[in-house]
């Protein structure tokens, strides 16, 4: 275990860094919480609403987004080890109405499938299917309809649509709705009074809205659809988010000694299950939920979270007994994080993050021939095209998530990082994002960007 360095955990300082920071990449509002050895400090900054001049408070709820996946995760852990689910048993066998596009699939796909991101089906899946306690039954029946976009188990695609499906399986074994069991199971054990997934429990507090645009401006849709909600519709609080990574670091058992999960369950979902065919955005792969990484050679457990105009993100270091969740509402949020949590880890813990990505400085080896064309899947095009001798990625949102973004067609230019890897830079941002081109052992061609696997289909 690493000891801490010399710099306390000192809240005015963090919220002096929080709000220079937020300032510098124009970012509305931004809440932090940071706990070490024992101690938790919570700062805010900005506006949870600019439009409305709201400020945000360490007492305002954020949209978590897809960090609720690993809650969601933790609940099945617990079901698993009370013998109602199975890890590796095909769900047909508790949920015998399920129909997916492919015969094998359906027969086949088991919950570390889902978890893991490597079932195959077409994540981005998105469809309202009411405000009704029976959302996650009616998107369940939808799946019959959307394709698969890789083999099962044969590469690991983010998977929206495999969460919300979880959803159902936790609902059908425990007869519980998915809010409800999210209720029981952890936030009321966790003490959690600012943890929410429905917009009429949110609306009893403070509330963050997401901004989009430039200028921006609050985003005209405040939420995803309720049949998100495994996926990514928990809303909370900093301080609330570091009390469930609190509960992993105690190996299942929360503050008042209540045990919610083995220590053997919590180390497995930190325990690698699947390689990412892009080891430069999130990490070098997948556990039960988790995403797992490495910084400075020290063990690393996390989450990313993003829905309309709110960016959170979730970093565990196990050994240095730190735990660090930034929760955002707009503008240049990844280059907040960057910046922001590379200064934590290195005053607190002497961790030293991994540098962000640049283009390489000189010539990569690249045949345009073999990369160009279109790649496709659920809500999602991309196309490279080679133009005035440069590599460009245009990228379309399709279907329902088009009707909820501001811009539903955006174009970058490639630059290569290394054989087989490009980056991008997004709109707005100083970072660059990683663009990798790979084939599956079935010969067919895959372009990974933004934890997807996008099959090419011309």
């Amino acid at each position: 275990m690493t000891a801490p360095r010399n710099r306390s955990l000192d809240t005015a300082h963090w919220a002096g860094r929080l709000a220079e920071l937020a300032a510098r990449h124009s970012v509305p509002g931004a809440s932090l919480a940071i706990w070490h050895h024992g101690r938790q400090i919570e700062a805010a900054t900005g506006f949870a609403n600019a439009d409305a001049r709201i400020e945000a408070t360490t007492d305002t709820l954020w949209q978590i987004g897809s960090i609720s996946k690993v809650w969601t995760t933790t609940v099945a852990m617990a079901l698993v080890e009370e013998g109602v689910l199975d890890l590796d048993s095909p769900i047909v066998k508790v949920l015998p109405e399920l129909r997916l596009a492919d015969e094998h699939l359906t027969q086949n796909v088991t919950l570390r499938h889902l978890v893991t991101h490597t079932s195959g089906i077409d994540g981005d899946f998105f469809a309202d299917t009411g405000r009704g306690d029976d959302c996650l039954e009616k998107y369940t029946e939808l799946l019959a309809d959307v394709s698969v976009n890789h083999p099962l188990g044969a590469t690991m695609s983010y998977c929206n649509a495999g969460f919300s499906l979880l959803g159902r399986v936790l609902e059908r074994v425990t007869g519980v709705q998915w809010d409800e069991l999210m209720r029981a199971r952890l936030f009321r054990p966790l003490g959690l009074t600012h943890t929410a997934t429905l917009p009429e429990e949110v609306l009893r507090h403070r509330a963050a809205a997401g901004h989009l645009g430039d200028p921006l401006k609050v985003a005209a849709h405040w939420s995803l659809m309720r049949s998100a909600g495994p996926a990514g519709l928990i809303c909370a609080t900093a301080s609330d988010v570091l009390a469930f990574a609190r509960l992993h670091l105690a190996e299942g058992v929360t503050e008042d000694g209540t045990r919610l999960l083995s220590a053997e369950s919590v180390r497995a979902m930190q325990t690698p299950q699947v390689e990412l065919p892009d080891r430069h955005l999130f990490g070098h792969a997948w556990g039960l939920g988790w995403i797992l990484a490495e910084w400075d050679g020290r063990p690393v457990y996390a989450h990313d979270g993003g829905t309309i105009g709110q960016s959170a993100f979730l970093r565990v270091l196990p050994g240095e007994r730190l735990a660090i969740c930034l929760l955002t509402n707009g503008g240049s949020t990844r280059d907040l994080y960057e910046d922001l949590f590379r200064e934590i880890t290195a005053e607190l813990a002497d961790v030293t993050m991994p540098g962000p990505i640049r283009p390489a400085e000189g010539p990569v080896a690249t045949d345009p021939a073999a990369i160009t064309g279109v790649y496709e899947r659920a809500s999602s095009q991309i196309e490279i095209l080679e133009r005035g001798g440069e590599l460009i990625m245009v990228s379309r949102f399709t279907g329902e998530l088009a009707d909820l973004v501001e811009q539903p067609e955006q174009e970058h230019p490639m630059r290569p990082l290394e054989p087989g890897t490009f980056v991008v830079q997004r709109d707005g941002a100083a970072g660059w994002f990683p663009v990798v081109f790979y084939t599956l052992a079935d010969g067919s061609r895959y372009l990974h960007h933004g934890g997807r696997a996008n099959p090419k289909v011309s």
